[in-house]
């Protein structure tokens, strides 16, 4: 592995696509600890030091997406979450609208449409997202009312209260702008997906601080057990990640002109996990809304409907909200696979160029059949994402204690960090494949 880093690293083009995905990281770190105009820093700082048990466990888990930038409410406090977001909605609305569902199947000139919506999309719930947070941080209920006297937007400031909060809410959403950038020149100009890349790199921004609180708060056996738990579990999603089957496919020789073509045979490999951890993403991002539905409710008294809310949608070792994560994940690998891998295509594509899996007659017996092998390795491949993630749930049951709702370590985290590193070093792995070097796997 080290000679294949050193490899890549005297590739004239390759190094300067891995130096190039550093020094945007590098951005992109910079811009998530420096604070908006407006924010008491000091304040945010004693503000996260006097909480207990951490803020709620959904804003711990958009904070951990952003690597620790939203409770500090900086320049990316929001992250990449408002480009995930539009992107679900984008994807949902392609089923639903014609246009859309047209435009997907046009190719790159109808991807990069589809694209520039998302653009557009993005930039408007920053803006909705952004005057939320603001809001919550403003009331006190971004950090569970537990921070009254420290201030986060400090008043009598002599300028105008509006005017304050206005900059903070542009500053953030052209945060969001920037970071959704930064994400496409990783994507087009340097090594991985880019989004993929940046919620990788503040997961791991923060496993450094959060492990060492363990280690403070229980101990070192404490802090041995979590990592033993961490990479039984990295091993585990590792092993399933890799796993595949394989659809034999055989060529027909065909003349053209003077030449043979044709009369070899390869396959179609099938991941269990086919969606990878986008499902996971997709529901966590979700079940952040009702969190934020909370704050049309009268705050000084709240009904029936507030706290059922906030004990069945809201609080993560809820029975209900644990059923609808789980539930959420196996919906969305189910609908991610649908609409990345399409059986009739490909079986189209097999008949125009000759190909036919053994046993199964062309065209439409084809296209049934990798259906029916898609529709059974999905299952497996949901239920494996939709354990692992609610796996801390238990976890926090078991502990009966909200301190650690800051945990890093759990399923989502460790899904994202482990599927984001295989895409990357797989990608690195075939750049070097191409140029006759050794591989990382050797």
């Amino acid at each position: 592995m080290l000679s294949a880093f050193l490899s890549a690293f005297r590739t004239p083009d390759l190094r300067k696509k891995l130096l190039f995905t550093v020094g945007i990281i590098a951005v992109y770190r910079f811009g998530a600890t420096l604070p908006s105009p407006g924010v008491s820093y000091a304040n945010v700082q004693k503000c996260i030091d006097s909480m207990e048990g951490g803020s709620n466990g959904v804003f711990n888990l958009l904070n951990l997406f952003s690597g620790g930038a939203l409770l500090s409410l900086s320049v990316f406090a929001l992250g990449i979450m408002p480009y995930i977001t539009a992107s679900i909605i984008l994807q949902l609305l392609t089923v639903v609208i014609p246009r859309l569902e047209q435009l997907r199947k046009e190719g790159q000139a109808g991807q990069a449409k589809i694209t520039q919506y998302t653009r557009y999309l993005t930039l408007g719930l920053g803006v909705l997202q952004a005057s939320a947070f603001v809001a919550l941080a403003r009331s006190g209920q971004l950090f569970n009312n537990q921070c009254d006297q420290f201030p986060i937007i400090p008043q009598g400031t002599g300028i105008p209260d509006w005017l304050t909060l206005t900059i903070l809410v542009m500053t953030m959403t052209a945060g969001t702008g920037m970071v959704m950038w930064l994400g496409e020149l990783i994507t087009d100009r340097g090594v991985g997906n880019g989004m993929s890349v940046l919620i990788f790199t503040s997961i791991a921004a923060r496993l450094p601080s959060e492990g060492w609180q363990i280690k403070q708060t229980k101990g070192w056996e404490w802090f041995a057990l979590v990592i033993a738990l961490v990479l039984l579990v990295i091993t585990a999603v590792v092993f399933i990640e890799q796993a595949q089957r394989r659809i034999p496919v055989q060529y027909a020789k065909r003349m053209i002109g003077r030449r043979m073509y044709g009369g070899t045979s390869t396959y179609i490999p099938l991941k269990v996990n086919q969606a990878g951890v986008i499902p996971v993403i997709f529901g966590s991002s979700l079940l952040y809304l009702p969190q934020l539905a909370l704050q049309f409710f009268d705050q000084n008294n709240p009904g029936k409907t507030q706290a059922w809310i906030q004990n069945n949608l809201v609080d993560p070792t809820s029975p209900i909200y644990i059923s609808v994560y789980f539930l959420l994940i196996i919906f969305f690998t189910y609908f991610y696979v649908s609409i990345t891998f399409n059986p009739t295509e490909v079986a189209d594509n097999m008949k125009k160029y000759g190909g036919f899996v053994p046993g199964i007659r062309p065209g439409k017996p084809t296209a049934e059949y990798l259906d029916f092998i898609l529709s059974r390795i999905t299952l497996p491949g949901a239920l494996y994402l939709a354990i692992i993630s609610i796996l801390p749930n238990f976890f926090f049951i078991w502990l009966d204690s909200q301190a650690y709702m800051n945990f890093p370590f759990g399923g989502t985290a460790v899904l994202i960090m482990v599927g984001v590193g295989l895409e990357t070093v797989k990608q690195i792995e075939s750049q070097l494949m191409q140029r006759n070097y050794e591989g990382f796997l050797r």
